[in-house]
């Protein structure tokens, strides 16, 4: 497995505070910030949008990891590669053509990611898996931050595990939704590289704390 990367997600700071509480977190250890992109059609959720990434981009020094939540995400593949992003992941329940998708990221200069939901199987996504940097395993329904972790989805995790060994060890393996001290042990034993955290991060008031003890309960669950 790849070291473990702690990914704060902005979905849970304080949106009047933005720039701030980036840099809060990178003080805290964070090692990249993951932005939740919610469309109000793909999920029931509006969120931010490529301008905010950019200004983003100029306030913080840490690599920002893009998630589109949204329906038809090609049109914005463009916007992203400009405000900055460093990595980005569609849906694979959002794509038509989700090759044509994945590689029109990469041209752009970005890291290819793949985004799957609790109900998508692992054969849905085998076929793409060649052409990815890494795959994002929701554990929670997509559209709200504070939901509880879906323990099933790491038999998803293990499958993803088993073909990287075999076909691609640089592909890391990303988990979101419901990661705390008490979940991430059993995905990083599952085979999760990185985790994003939003309430287990921003909602506590010591974050450098709370991304230590994450980091600790995941080494610790590795080692054993």
């Amino acid at each position: 497995m790849h070291p473990i990367a702690i990914a704060p997600s902005l979905l849970s700071s304080d949106f009047a505070y933005l720039a701030n509480e980036c840099a809060d977190v990178a003080r805290a250890g964070a090692d990249f910030l993951h932005i939740d992109v919610m469309d109000g059609r793909f999920v029931p959720n509006l969120t931010l949008g490529a301008p905010v990434v950019a200004s983003l981009k100029r306030a913080t020094t840490l690599d920002l990891d893009c998630h589109l939540m949204v329906e038809e995400p090609d049109h914005l593949l463009d916007d992203f590669a400009k405000a900055g992003a460093r990595w980005l992941s569609v849906h694979i329940e959002a794509c038509r053509h989700l090759h044509r998708t994945v590689q029109r990221i990469r041209a752009l200069g970005m890291s290819p990611g793949v985004a799957l939901n609790p109900h998508s199987a692992f054969a849905t996504l085998e076929p793409i898996l060649p052409f990815c940097d890494f795959v994002l395993v929701m554990s929670v329904n997509p559209g709200f931050g504070g939901q509880a972790f879906i323990e099933p989805m790491l038999g998803k995790v293990r499958q993803i595990d088993a073909w990287r060994k075999q076909h691609n060890p640089n592909l890391f393996i990303q988990i979101d939704g419901g990661i705390t001290t008490a979940t991430i042990g059993a995905a990083r034993q599952a085979g999760v590289d990185w985790f994003v955290a939003g309430s287990a991060v921003f909602g506590q008031p010591d974050r450098a704390a709370a991304i230590a003890q994450l980091r600790a309960a995941a080494g610790e669950a590795h080692s054993t």
